[in-house]
């Protein structure tokens, strides 16, 4: 090769290289927006929404909205990052946002409603096309005023800026692989209030609730520092863990082709080691599905969650609390938006199945501390002891856990004049061989279901010997006793994983289980 073309290939390298560089420059210089923000959102109606995205360091940029007259001009921080906040347009649409720099990027066809999150494990992320009567939900989905977006599922070490997603219209297209939970909590509350709904879902099953908590709030915990370190001495042997991990999966994957030859049933998939990109890291699923939405303005967030922690119920007393208060100081409402969960259905046939005698129950518990989570401002949980599958942890029943949901929405969210709870215990007392219960939404008085006698309630001593109990119905309030306790001191109602339990209020809303007591249960000193 001669001089001559041996320096006209280095000048065609150089401008390639070159050409690269302004390339890579100018898509960095570029504005651009994290994947919530885009065509066919629905903007938060009533107050302000927040705006962000990413340019060169000290940009300024342009925003013209057409609900607006007024054009503004924002300037990028020394990141490349900007925020802007306005006042919100009026429900309807559609609207369009323009943002104009060194590129112009023009968000069309937006709508402006409520706005809500759904998140939590299987039975949020459990789609509209497995749930019951799915190919009828499928088929009369259409309402493009409705709009739906999927998190992507992801883990990340670190609170992370973006996600992967996109906004769609609700149609028989689209909602079949939506959360069925969200989907019908959106639709009762698009026919209630007439508005445009638009719904942000974020689940992953299997997952504890420590996934889903800010990072700082759970190391500024003193009671959770047990979940914190038993991740440290997960990560402490990780290497080794992976190595013996990646061999029982080849071991695995021999035993799944060798059942697959022989007609049998193939063996579980071995689980992978705790670690940086198991999704039940602690904060692992907060960093990179609920850091990327924020701060994206919502009205509130509907929660499906607990079966994973329910071996912990007693720690998740502080762990849910305090997963809840991070989600609002993360978005800056330390008063809390609302916050609605569900508690868990009943489930497990053959533990403590109906008919045995009283006994303990860590989904009891559970569901006891997702109870004591009331306490909290702006919450709410829908009860659905009376609508799960014993033999099925995900129960297709998903539409009265929609409407239960957004039962507590309308009424303590938007102000509608409606029952939205069942029986709630509030207080007993003694009376010689009964003890008497009363009861807060009590919804225009206390029923058994189906007109039968009560069920599910039992009734101890001092020395903690539960016995089954009969109960009756006196105005608005329940009487508990039994001939095998002359001197009863605690009451238990629908105490089981899967109980026999029929307490409604006369507005058909059952009455959460409970008990009287506070004697140290089997999940008590478990971290």
């Amino acid at each position: 090769m001669n001089s001559t073309s041996a320096a006209s290939r280095r000048l065609t390298m150089l401008a390639a290289g070159l050409a690269i560089a302004l390339l890579a420059a100018e898509s960095w210089a570029n504005i651009r927006l994290p994947a919530i923000i885009g065509d066919n959102m629905v903007l938060q109606t009533g107050g302000r929404v927040c705006l962000w995205g990413w340019a060169d360091p000290n940009e300024e940029i342009g925003v013209k909205v057409s609900w607006h007259t007024v054009d503004w001009t924002i300037q990028a921080d020394n990141a490349g990052k900007w925020v802007f906040q306005m006042a919100a347009p009026e429900a309807g649409g559609p609207y369009e946002i323009t943002f104009k720099g060194k590129n112009t990027i023009t968000v069309k066809n937006i709508l402006a409603g409520e706005v809500w999150v759904g998140s939590g494990q299987s039975n949020m992320q459990m789609t509209v096309k497995s749930s019951a009567n799915a190919e009828q939900e499928i088929a009369g989905a259409t309402d493009g005023q409705i709009r739906l977006f999927t998190v992507a599922r992801k883990i990340a070490e670190k609170p992370q800026e973006n996600c992967e997603g996109k906004w769609v219209l609700c149609s028989p297209e689209t909602v079949g692989d939506f959360s069925a939970v969200a989907y019908f909590f959106g639709r009762e509350l698009r026919r209630e209030l007439k508005q445009p709904i638009g719904l942000i879902h974020t689940s992953w099953g299997g997952t504890p609730a420590e996934a889903w908590t800010n990072p700082a709030a759970l190391q500024e915990n003193p009671s959770l520092e047990p979940i914190l370190a038993r991740y440290r001495e997960a990560l402490a042997v990780y290497p080794q863990a992976v190595a013996k991990y990646k061999e029982s999966l080849a071991k695995w994957e021999e035993e799944v082709k060798q059942a697959k030859a022989e007609g049998k049933t193939a063996p579980r998939r071995p689980g992978a080691p705790m670690g940086p990109d198991n999704p039940n890291c602690p904060s692992g699923l907060y960093n990179a599905m609920i850091a990327p939405l924020i701060p994206y303005t919502i009205r509130g967030a509907i929660w499906y969650q607990g079966e994973s922690n329910a071996g912990r119920a007693y720690q998740y007393r502080e762990l849910f609390p305090t997963m809840i208060k991070s989600w609002w100081t993360a978005w800056g409402q330390e008063e809390g938006f609302p916050f609605l969960f569900v508690q868990l259905a009943n489930f497990i046939a053959d533990r403590k199945a109906v008919g045995t005698e009283p006994g303990e129950s860590p989904w009891a518990e559970l569901r006891e501390a997702q109870t004591m989570t009331l306490e909290q401002p702006n919450t709410g949980m829908a009860v659905t002891i009376d609508i799960g599958d014993a033999n099925d942890i995900h129960p297709k029943n998903k539409q009265d856990v929609g409407k239960r949901l957004a039962a507590w929405a309308l009424a303590n969210t938007y102000g509608q004049d409606r029952v939205y709870s069942g029986p709630i215990y509030k207080s007993m007392i003694k009376k010689g061989n009964r003890i008497v219960l009363t009861f807060d939404h009590v919804g225009g008085g206390l029923v058994a279901k189906g007109g039968e006698s009560l069920k599910g309630f039992a009734i101890a001593g001092k020395d903690r010997k539960f016995a089954w109990a009969d109960a009756q119905i006196e105005g608005d309030k329940v009487v508990v006793s039994s001939d095998k306790v002359t001197s009863p001191v605690a009451v238990r109602y629908a105490w089981a994983d899967n109980p026999a339990c029929n307490l409604y209020n006369k507005a058909d809303f059952p009455a959460s289980p409970f008990r009287t007591d506070t004697w140290p249960g089997v999940t008590v000193n478990n971290k």
